[in-house]
């Protein structure tokens, strides 16, 4: 499968967004994550839909939002509306799955479960044929910068497994301490998108942290 980067802006200047995330289309990346945390389901606060539209008309690569946040059904809509191309959310959030990917799909748009590292793979297995990408953090939600948590490959190559089996295409992404070191255990699992944030956006050269990471990716 194609592999994808996905840098994350939790990591980036928040007061120079628009900068930022044509810093990112210029070094090659493929999609831009967006961390929305509401300060309850996870110990943090970030950004909301409003940012999101802002952000809209001042990138052309697809954003790829990551609703860490209770009750998402009722937030989904203004994030599709803002200019989302990639809906995910927590199957730990307490929502119906079923109806949150009916209502991002109905919307056109691609939708997507995430897993904490202590929710099983098999969680997500009831949803599988209905879903354009798994997310598997490989860190807990909430904060960035944390260390890659090495057990999270043996999901991943679970859900793979049981997409190959399906056969099915679905993308994987891995989200938590991404390098071009850890980004190897996870593409030999199974995983083709990964963010990465400080990787990225702590580098002297952006266009170069993200080549070392798709390049690795496609070695593993």
């Amino acid at each position: 499968m194609d592999v994808k980067i996905s840098p994350s802006i939790l990591a980036s200047d928040f007061s120079a967004l628009g900068k930022e995330v044509r810093s990112l289309e210029k070094g090659g990346a493929d999609l831009v994550h967006i961390d929305v945390m509401d300060g309850h389901f996870v110990p943090n606060i970030t950004l909301g839909a409003p940012v999101v539209k802002a952000l809209r008309p001042r990138a052309s690569l697809p954003f790829d939002v990551h609703l860490m946040i209770s009750d998402p059904e009722t937030y989904i809509p203004d994030f599709i509306k803002a200019g989302a191309d990639l809906v995910c959310f927590h199957i730990e959030s307490g929502c119906d799955p079923a109806k949150c990917i009916a209502m991002i799909r109905e919307a056109g748009v691609k939708a997507a479960v995430a897993l904490k590292p202590g929710t099983p793979g098999e969680a997500v297995f009831p949803y599988l044929s209905d879903l354009d990408m798994v997310l598997v953090m490989t860190v807990e939600p909430g904060f960035g910068g944390q260390s890659f948590m090495a057990g999270m490959t043996e999901k991943i190559r679970l859900i793979r497994a049981e997409c190959e089996k399906r056969g099915l295409d679905t993308d994987i992404e891995v989200d938590g301490g991404i390098t071009d070191e850890t980004i190897v255990p996870c593409a030999k699992a199974g995983a083709n998108v990964f963010v990465a944030g400080s990787y990225v956006f702590r580098a002297k050269d952006r266009g170069e942290a993200i080549a070392r990471l798709r390049e690795a990716a496609v070695r593993a």
